[in-house]
């Protein structure tokens, strides 16, 4: 099938009303910004809601605006935007590949000088320390790029998870109240940034609560399927051995920890929901579908921070490759049945 007869066929296929689910990874998102890059050419997919943690909620408030401005065009046209702006900023960033690592092919800057400082730095003193001013060059781009009163009004619903740093636990932000301060937060590593102070409560990464966040998901929007856009590997092969690979590896785990909690609980509310009731019926019908992401494996941590153009776009068409795959061999699911096999990981449970 040629490729404009491919496009005729999903025009003429029956509208499916879904939504997202983005982890936070860094510079990691660009994946994602591919995957949602290459779902908004496909105009049988409506988006309803996204949830989304640290990077993963930039993308989905970015896209959440651009299309309220002008559609999924206006969509895409904002993510791009977004990243280019990303990388703009991260142009005269002390954190580069080092001239071993361009030679290697390497993506990560575990050589860059200023990496192995920073690394070492942040073991010893805080943030509050080592940036008194609590300055963060995203901020200056989200307030530039989104229209946040447009934002409250778009047709696409967005839950924002940051994790209150006093309670230990997730709060989940919703479009109305979603400010340049909900996405910092929503990103805020605490080795790297200060806490983020909203209603006079101080909150960190939403990963360590909710990466992403999926109740809402199941409990709020009319849709009954879900595509998880994942970033960060839920397995690795080996024992890592190296300190620097051990808490990569460390962060990767705690980070999926409550993500797969969270499914775990769908699997199980799935097997003894009553149909008969409202909100059990929710939990009874709902699909869960997922892009694989097979690049991250071969990623390391530091490559989060490298917001180089090149690496961006190449995290670009991995995740537009990532969804051409999955729409070839799990889009006719979408509306029918989950393409990711929940009841797995009940075993052993």
């Amino acid at each position: 099938m040629s490729a404009a007869e491919s496009r005729e066929t999903t025009t003429r296929r029956k509208q499916q009303l879904i939504d997202l689910a983005l982890q936070g990874g860094g510079a990691h998102g660009a994946f994602t910004w591919g995957v949602l890059d290459r779902l908004l050419e496909e105009p049988w997919l409506k988006i309803d809601g996204i949830s989304g943690t640290s990077a993963g909620a930039m993308n989905a408030a970015v896209l959440a605006d651009g299309y309220a401005a002008g559609g999924a065009e206006g969509a895409r046209a904002a993510l791009a935007a977004f990243w280019k702006r990303v990388s703009d900023a991260a142009r005269f960033s002390p954190f580069q590949r080092s001239p071993l690592d361009r030679l290697l092919g390497r993506w990560s800057i575990d050589t860059s000088p200023m990496f192995v400082v920073m690394d070492l730095m942040s073991r010893l003193y805080s943030p509050y320390d080592l940036n008194p001013g609590g300055n963060n060059p995203l901020r200056g781009i989200l307030e530039e790029l989104i229209d946040f009163e447009r934002l409250k009004t778009s047709p696409i619903r967005l839950f924002i998870t940051a994790t209150n740093v006093r309670t230990g636990r997730g709060r989940v932000f919703r479009n109305g109240e979603i400010t340049p301060d909900v996405l910092m937060a929503s990103a805020c590593l605490p080795t790297l940034f200060q806490a983020v102070e909203i209603d006079g409560e101080p909150y960190w990464d939403g990963g360590y609560s909710g990466n992403p966040t999926m109740t809402p998901l199941v409990r709020e929007l009319d849709s009954d399927d879900t595509i998880l856009i994942p970033i960060n590997p839920v397995e690795r092969p080996g024992t890592p051995n190296s300190a620097r690979d051990i808490l990569n590896r460390l962060n990767e785990v705690s980070f999926n920890a409550v993500l797969l909690k969270e499914l775990r609980m769908i699997a199980m509310l799935r097997q003894v929901a009553d149909p008969g009731n409202c909100e059990g019926a929710q939990w009874a019908k709902m699909r869960i579908h997922m892009v694989r992401n097979e690049i991250m494996g071969s990623l390391g941590y530091s490559s989060k921070l490298n917001a180089e153009w090149e690496f961006l776009s190449m995290l670009l068409d991995e995740g537009r490759r990532a969804a051409d795959a999955f729409l070839e061999t799990d889009g006719d699911k979408i509306g029918v049945t989950s393409s990711v096999n929940l009841d797995a990981l009940l075993e052993g449970v």
